[in-house]
């Protein structure tokens, strides 16, 4: 299978997709509300990933009631977060292949997220990678965050592509319906996230790692 346009830029999620992070915020989530005498189920945490903090708040409350303090519970979490990610966090299959890949190319990349600036630097900077993205769009910079497309239509300004000629790759369902809401070329490479047939619908493909998505970029020219 071949990408229905050629894709004249890339831009990528991070959480769970170029780093192995969701499953530490993921543990760091769990055992901040254990010592609070809460339980937060697995399909509680599935239904966070991927979307901005504010878009967590009201389903925490939901779940724990108005009485729950979601701020309290989130400083916790990052704390118990940055424990772990401070002594370093793993690259994902294929971050540094496909990365050469687009360079031998010529093909600009981008990163687009709904976490803050200095967590994009973090991650980045361990691994030394901070240079090999021509754009970062993170939390602050648009208006609305994913599933709303306001992250990849920055991105793309910013790399100065159309959105029609990018390629997305996203391992969470908000983040592939933000993507194909930009008109984006979309790729879902799953992590914690099953694809559901909705995610088959709107991806040009399921793809097992990013190895799988170099190979189809590369099959392009």
């Amino acid at each position: 299978m071949t990408l229905p346009r050629v894709a004249k830029a890339v831009v990528f999620d991070m959480d769970g997709l170029l780093f192995d992070t969701e499953s530490v915020y993921r543990d760091a989530m769990i055992a901040t509300a254990r010592d609070l005498g809460l339980e937060m189920p697995p399909e509680l945490f599935l239904r966070l990933v991927g979307l901005p903090w504010i878009a967590n708040v009201p389903m925490l409350r939901e779940h724990y009631g108005p009485d729950f303090d979601p701020e309290s519970f989130r400083a916790e979490a990052t704390r118990r977060f940055h424990l772990v990610a401070d002594a370093g966090i793993g690259l994902k299959a294929g971050v540094i292949e496909i990365l050469d890949a687009l360079d031998d190319l010529g093909l600009p990349r981008a990163i687009a997220i709904s976490s803050m600036h200095h967590t994009v630097e973090h991650h980045l900077g361990q691994h030394g990678l901070i240079d090999r993205f021509h754009a970062v769009v993170a939390n602050g910079d648009y208006a609305r965050g994913k599933p709303a497309p306001d992250p990849y239509l920055t991105a793309a300004a910013r790399l100065g592509i159309a959105s029609e000629d990018c390629l997305a790759v996203e391992d969470s369902h908000s983040g592939v319906r933000a993507a194909h809401a930009a008109g984006m070329m979309t790729v879902m490479v799953p992590d914690l996230l099953d694809p559901t047939e909705e995610m088959r619908t709107l991806c040009v493909r399921i793809a097992g790692d990013l190895h799988e998505v170099r190979a189809l970029i590369e099959a392009q020219r």
